[in-house]
């Protein structure tokens, strides 16, 4: 069992594995970018959906769109097993390894595993509409046992999630997991990025899981909308299309910061 703990150690740091894994990062940031661009063409009047699926959309529209997703597949998936070995078998020669560490990592491989099945869906043409399925997946939990307060469980959790988001862009407790740049312009670039992105990433999540909780507390489950609802339902509040606006730009920072994030990450 040790023989093969250290087996897995290695091959996850091994170089080429850590260089795929890193990409992972970056192509998240690119369909930050993404979402982030279309959520300011909605907060103008165009149409669009502000979600990964619409982003993923907005990828295999280019040229070599299907290469460029498998691409993509690729190094999401190798960044969630990157993530999971860590989880399992990164901390065991600490002396008192943190658990919220390991519970971090282990959170990151579901999303991004989460992440590489969607973008391979639309690789390989099965793709759906997210805002649909949250919706569908909503009210089928309704109807389970006990599905209503999972669900109001599932919601309040993203909400947390989207607090923690922002205090981590507020008190920028993010730069401990990179390595700043000794050149004053180009680490204010770093902790710019990261304060104003990691802020509205909080804001998304916390509307996002606001809207859960809400469908299912009134029982109407076609509220429940995922991120593209929640940034419409953002957009019909007073000065919606400026908060949206901003929102927007926190999201395109965040995508910027998750690329710089793939290169100057702490190991």
């Amino acid at each position: 069992m040790k023989k093969a703990a250290d087996a897995a150690e290695d091959a996850s740091n091994s170089r080429p594995f850590e260089i795929a894994a890193r990409s992972g990062f970056a192509v998240s940031g690119i369909l930050h970018v993404l979402i982030g661009v279309i959520a300011a063409q909605l907060a103008f009047g165009s149409g669009g959906e502000a979600d990964v699926s619409g982003a993923i959309a907005q990828l295999a529209s280019q040229p070599f769109g299907p290469l460029l997703l498998w691409v993509c597949f690729a190094a999401c998936a190798a960044l969630a097993l990157w993530q999971l070995t860590n989880a399992i078998f990164g901390h065991r020669r600490q002396k008192h390894p943190k658990i919220s560490k390991r519970l971090s990592e282990a959170g990151q491989a579901i999303v991004f595993a989460g992440l590489a099945l969607t973008i391979m869906s639309f690789a390989v043409g099965k793709a759906k509409n997210s805002r649909e399925s949250t919706s569908d997946g909503t009210a089928t939990l309704m109807q389970a046992p006990f599905g209503v307060a999972l669900l109001v469980a599932v919601g309040a959790a993203i909400m947390i999630t989207g607090i923690v988001f922002a205090v981590r862009g507020f008190t920028r407790s993010f730069k401990k997991d990179l390595v700043l740049s000794p050149h004053e312009s180009a680490r204010n670039f770093q902790v710019g990025v990261g304060t104003v992105g990691y802020v509205a990433k909080g804001i998304a999540l916390l509307l996002v899981g606001l809207l859960v909780v809400i469908a299912t507390v009134t029982a109407r489950p076609e509220q429940s909308t995922g991120l593209d609802g929640s940034l419409k339902a953002l957009k019909e509040q007073p000065y919606g299309p400026y908060l949206l606006a901003a929102v927007a730009i926190g999201l395109i920072a965040y995508g910027l910061f998750l690329m710089v994030k793939a290169k100057t990450m702490r190991t």
